[in-house]
């Protein structure tokens, strides 16, 4: 049976590719052909694509040129551009001058124009996905003692993610009226709450009173000197957090936590029935000494089981591998986001995280 093959746009011929990757030839034609003729229109799709997601390295070379002299405030046609690829090989083998002219014939229209970059956009990524997935497993099949497995998968995760970061495009400008909306929310958020604040209640009053409360945004670090209660706070803070996590619809339409949140604790010092035995001892109000000992009352450890059984569900996930390095704990936090959410990170404490050492 004939494979069917796709019809040049306006007599341009297509370009000689392997059938084995994600591409549209006709898409990239066209879309170079929209900005030759109409500049004005590149600055809709500059966000989204960018030389290196052209199949055709060609094309790439002709969307770079073009997207210099745009941003130098110089025009970008088919006769300005000729000048600048008169030697490119790759060019002059496809027709030199006389296809950029065919480009500019087959140019699509501006409405059009965010969707087609869009898909070379798309197209490209399954490519990365695809040269990723054979890196990982070239890497796999060599047996070597300086690359081991686990090694391997925190890197592929590593890649992975930047992969997916990649199409994060900034905001970039917005109107008065869309952040003056999202202030309103946020004071409305607070106005309902008993606490009157807009992030997640820590559970210390004083704490909020200068906090507002913990919000995406923060970045906090607890500094002071040994044995002055940095863990215990942080422990408190996590309790409480996780305590009051009720799920349900935000402001902005989306699912999450409406109330406390996810909170994930790498106990880097601490292993995680030492982390556990804390909190209950707070939440039982039995000293962790005593828990320690066992030396408590039938009414004590009664108390002792009941706060364990009412905190099984807590949202709360203690990671207690020591001196975890800096990208695993990248990871194994993306993990936790993907698999159970998270809206709270801590971790004690940051003098044991180890560095990549590259």
């Amino acid at each position: 049976m004939n494979e069917i093959s796709s019809i040049p746009v306006s007599g341009i011929p297509e370009v000689q590719a392997a059938e084995t990757m994600p591409h549209s030839i006709e898409a990239e034609q066209q879309l170079l052909g929209a900005i030759l003729t109409n500049n004005d229109v590149y600055d809709r799709i500059a966000s989204i694509i960018g030389e290196k997601h052209f199949y055709e390295p060609v094309h790439g070379r002709i969307f770079d040129i073009a997207a210099a002299r745009i941003a130098k405030n110089n025009l970008a046609s088919p006769v300005t551009l000729k000048s600048f690829m008169a030697d490119d090989e790759g060019l002059n083998e496809l027709g030199g001058a006389a296809y950029l002219a065919r480009l500019a014939g087959a140019a699509v229209s501006a409405f059009a124009l965010r969707d087609y970059a869009q898909m070379i956009y798309d197209l490209a990524v399954r490519r990365d996905l695809i040269h990723l997935g054979r890196d990982i497993s070239a890497k796999a099949a060599q047996v070597n003692v300086d690359s081991e497995p686990r090694e391997q998968i925190v890197e592929a995760e590593q890649q992975l993610y930047k992969l997916a970061e990649q199409g994060q495009a900034e905001s970039g400008f917005q109107s008065f009226l869309k952040a003056v909306t999202e202030a309103v929310n946020l004071a409305n958020t607070a106005y309902q709450r008993d606490g009157g604040m807009s992030g997640i209640s820590t559970g210390l009053i004083d704490m909020d009173k200068k906090l507002g409360g913990l919000h995406p945004s923060d970045l906090l670090i607890l500094a002071g000197r040994p044995s002055m209660g940095k863990t215990s706070l942080a422990t408190n803070i996590a309790f409480n957090v996780a305590k009051a996590y009720k799920k349900g619809k935000k402001h902005d339409g989306s699912e999450g936590a409406v109330e406390g949140g996810v909170v994930g604790f790498y106990s880097l010092e601490m292993s995680a029935d030492q982390l556990a035995a804390r909190i209950l001892s707070e939440a039982s109000q039995v000293p962790s000494e005593q828990i320690r000992r066992g030396d408590m009352t039938e009414t004590e450890f009664r108390r002792f089981v009941d706060a364990a059984k009412s905190l099984e569900a807590c949202p709360l996930f203690i990671d207690d591998t020591p001196a975890l390095p800096i990208s695993q704990l990248a990871a194994r936090a993306r993990r936790l986001k993907r698999t159970h959410g998270l809206d709270v990170l801590i971790i004690d404490y940051l003098q044991l995280v180890r560095g990549t050492g590259r």
